[in-house]
């Protein structure tokens, strides 16, 4: 088969690129996790911009651009550069001193790949989907740009998660039952993670059973994107409210929690209606409703709250599993960007 080429592209939502294309990456992956020495980046220079925090996103990339020779420069914006403004004709008279459009014109041309992480305001759903600083970069660089995670995706956990369920499955992911559940916690969490997931479930081929209470909807798009993808890829995506009869004969559950968009921007009338469901905590009791199921998570995890420790503890548990795979799918990543 000919070599899947994506040099010199984007990477802001799996849904960018085919399944071919996302399996490709971790094929090198799984490449690069038995021996990566072969594989080198070296001279290059890696940017990595970070609005909100970050623990495995920011080491898993500066470790995985170290290994492979590259030079990680880190940026905490606000704290180790100016405050940046993104938004088109504004009058910069406040408190921000640098627009966005000069920032990334300077930086394509110090790096060879820009990375960047924003997190939604929870202000405005309609303003956030529109993820308006990683839409900004994306305007003004010239270089390669990875997404870090942003309103609406974390294509680089999606990575990690299908490489996990192809370890998982030794492979063979189509026509397994993977359960993607809510969960509670004590705030409103950003949709990018469960949509991401979805999306990289989908393009395993999984029968995806997404669960979650009735005013928790994700994204009508991409679930129905999910679907399509799915479908071509010998699998299929259902939602429902009963986290029950989801989670019966499941192979796989993945434990997330979400907004609702239905308060967005209102987090004290969700945090008001949350009270009011049923508990949806993944306990050691419901998991003995799987097929032995492993359990997934993207972490961090309030244990107790999204998932008790019996389960987090327990020998099903593969999230540390698949918090290392970050490290390797990202290195194939920039590999396959910069080309191999």
């Amino acid at each position: 088969m000919p070599k899947i080429d994506i040099r010199g592209r984007d990477f802001l939502r799996l849904s960018d690129f085919s399944a071919e294309e996302i399996n490709s990456i971790i094929d090198l992956a799984f490449e690069m996790k038995k021996e990566q020495s072969k594989f080198s980046i070296a001279g290059k220079t890696i940017v990595m911009l970070f609005f909100n925090s970050s623990l495995r996103t920011r080491t898993s990339f500066e470790i995985g651009a170290f290994q492979l020779g590259a030079h990680p420069v880190v940026l905490n914006i606000g704290q180790d550069s100016w405050d940046l403004e993104w938004l088109e004709g504004a009058v910069m008279d406040g408190d921000k001193p640098e627009h966005i459009k000069d920032a990334a014109r300077v930086l394509s041309r110090y790096a060879d790949i820009i990375a960047v992480r924003s997190f939604p305001k929870m202000g405005n759903y309609d303003d956030d989907r529109r993820d308006p600083i990683l839409s900004a970069f994306s305007e003004y660089t010239n270089v390669p740009l990875i997404n870090l995670e942003s309103a609406v995706e974390h294509p680089c956990q999606g990575l990690a998660d299908l490489m996990t369920l192809r370890e998982v499955f030794n492979g063979v992911t189509k026509k397994k039952k993977v359960v993607l559940s809510w969960a509670p916690h004590i705030k409103p969490l950003p949709l990018a993670v469960p949509h991401s997931a979805l999306m990289a479930m989908a393009m395993g081929g999984c029968n995806v059973v997404v669960a979650h209470p009735e005013k928790f909807d994700l994204e009508p798009e991409i679930v129905e994107q999910a679907r399509k993808v799915a479908k071509a890829a010998g699998g299929k995506v259902e939602v429902t409210h009963d986290q029950a009869a989801a989670l019966d004969g499941a192979e796989v559950v993945y434990g997330k929690s979400w907004l609702s968009r239905a308060f967005y921007g209102k987090p004290k009338d969700e945090l008001a209606y949350r009270k009011t469901l049923p508990s949806w905590t993944i306990t050691e009791k419901k998991m003995e409703r799987t097929s032995r199921a492993k359990f997934m998570h993207c972490l961090p995890v309030r244990r107790n709250v999204v998932v008790d420790d019996a389960v987090l503890d327990g020998e099903d548990c593969v999230v540390y599993q698949q918090a290392e795979n970050r490290l390797h799918a990202q290195k194939a990543l920039m590999v396959k960007l910069l080309g191999e």
